[in-house]
């Protein structure tokens, strides 16, 4: 078997709960998808999805809208890409559960991650937004229904008072909703079989999940991110599942938003190595056991974390990735073939830092983001750890405004070259952000990552220009003496 075939299908996620795209640019990107390997997408809609009637509250500020969800429907269909929708049924329901009309449906009364399996309100839910999502993808074939990370299960009064009669665990709280949620996609629409995370899943006996009936609902995706992922552990998972009746299973990579919850540059090397060893538990798989991989690019690690890597500084990484998978290997040959889609001439693979510009969509973007985190490198060594500004304008020297006027000319060229360069990349990355994201995504993007560093160096700027105002100037023959 080849290590093409290992998958039957390769998605590429869209996690739109954070910095969703425009249209536009998705129209730019998927043809990029598809040239590299990805023959499917795996689209995460959270807020994005334009949810009507009861559940309209669930829609973000920019949410796309219905025409939106065809277009997009259209373009992956275009490029030979298959959809698979991906809505939360249980954990990660923060989107759905923040909202007061909603909150009575919470697990743990403070917590709005997970929906109290309890109570009948929570499946009328749940039904009514895979009925609205389901109704804008007609002909699709999976429907994963999340499921993955249901922090809390077991600690809201209605599931304690279950959990007092023996027979009942926190294990069987879980295989009871899941088996609903199942069951009502399967039998509302015959045609569509639901995937499901599989965390929740690994620690549950083979017998245990027999007995649930789980195995004939719902196909798992076994999610593992990690570079070092354990290859042997992993097909013992797989066995596993296979005596709990599963025919057919789905693993998930990840291409990036899997190495910190606010990095701002992907480490292609850490994503390759991971898939790389999907790779060697998949070899050992008989043939068309696996449904195919999802290489996620997370975009926040919960709906209220912040932004970590955008999808076009994400895109190298993805694109090294699908090309690995398609070959087997990360060869040098693979970087080439990679090199020539994206228009790069240089592909740094084992270092985050990579000022080499490309041709895909939105490469300008990676650019300036990267000059974003080298000019917040070089703002962090002037103010923490210039000596002259340690030593002769600290915080105290600039409240009580001393300054030696000779030390003025050892601070204030660099600062001031620092904030011209990083004014200027302000204004060149809020353009290139503009095309590609909605105005929201470009402020918190701004607010976090650039907009504090500037900040801190505009006050020592500040600072400095106040002290220097109120001292005589010195001649040059003094300067030089």
């Amino acid at each position: 078997m080849t290590s093409s075939s290992l998958f039957g299908l390769k998605l590429v996620h869209l996690d739109l709960k954070g910095a969703p795209p425009k249209v536009s640019y998705l129209e730019e990107v998927f043809p990029l998808f598809r040239s590299l390997g990805a023959n499917g997408l795996l689209i995460e809609y959270e807020d994005m999805f334009p949810y009507e009637g009861k559940l309209k509250a669930l829609r973000a500020q920019y949410a796309y809208s219905p025409s939106e969800i065809k277009e997009i429907l259209n373009l992956a269909k275009l490029h030979h890409l298959e959809v698979i929708p991906l809505v939360q049924t249980f954990g990660h329901m923060e989107f759905v559960l923040k909202h007061e009309t909603f909150s009575q449906l919470r697990e743990v009364k403070m917590f709005p991650n997970g929906l109290n399996p309890h109570k009948k309100d929570s499946l009328k839910l749940i039904q009514m937004m895979i009925d609205q999502v389901l109704a804008l993808h007609p002909g699709v074939r999976w429907f994963h229904i999340g499921a993955d990370e249901v922090y809390y299960l077991g600690e809201g009064e209605e599931s304690k008072q279950q959990l007092q009669q023996e027979t009942v665990t926190v294990e069987n709280l879980f295989l009871s909703h899941l088996c609903a949620v199942a069951t009502y996609v399967i039998t509302s629409y015959p045609s569509v079989t639901p995937v499901a995370w599989d965390d929740m899943l690994r620690s549950i006996g083979a017998e245990t999940l027999i007995e649930s009936g789980i195995a004939g609902l719902v196909e798992p995706m076994i999610w593992d991110y990690a570079s070092d992922l354990d290859v042997d552990h992993k097909r013992l998972l797989i066995e596993k599942y296979q005596k709990g009746g599963f025919s057919k299973l789905w693993v998930a990579s990840a291409f990036k938003g899997a190495t910190g919850a606010n990095q701002s540059l992907t480490h292609i090397g850490h994503h390759v190595d991971n898939h790389l060893q999907w790779l060697k538990v998949a070899s050992s798989q008989p043939a068309h056991f696996l449904q195919g991989i999802a290489l996620t690019g997370w975009q926040r690690y919960d709906h209220f974390s912040v932004l970590c890597e955008l999808l076009p500084v994400g895109i190298p990484s993805l694109a090294v990735c699908l090309q690995t998978l398609e070959n087997g290997c990360c060869s040098e040959t693979v970087k080439d073939t990679v090199k020539k889609y994206l228009g790069m001439s240089n592909l740094e693979v084992d270092t985050f830092m990579s000022e080499s510009s490309g041709t895909f969509p939105g490469s300008d973007v990676l650019i300036l983001v990267t000059q974003v985190v080298f000019l917040k490198m070089a703002v962090d060594e002037f103010l923490e750890r210039n000596r002259y500004v340690n030593g002769w304008f600290s915080p105290y020297h600039r409240k009580q405004k001393i300054l030696h006027p000779i030390m003025s000319h050892h601070i204030q060229p660099t600062a001031l070259s620092l904030l011209s360069k990083s004014n200027t990349v302000i204004q060149e990355l809020q353009a290139a952000l503009e095309r590609i994201y909605y105005p929201d995504t470009v402020e918190e993007w701004m607010e976090e990552n650039v907009f504090p560093t500037v900040h801190r160096l505009q006050l020592l700027v500040s600072d400095l220009d106040q002290v220097l105002s109120t001292q005589p100037q010195l001649t040059s023959s003094v300067l030089d003496s």
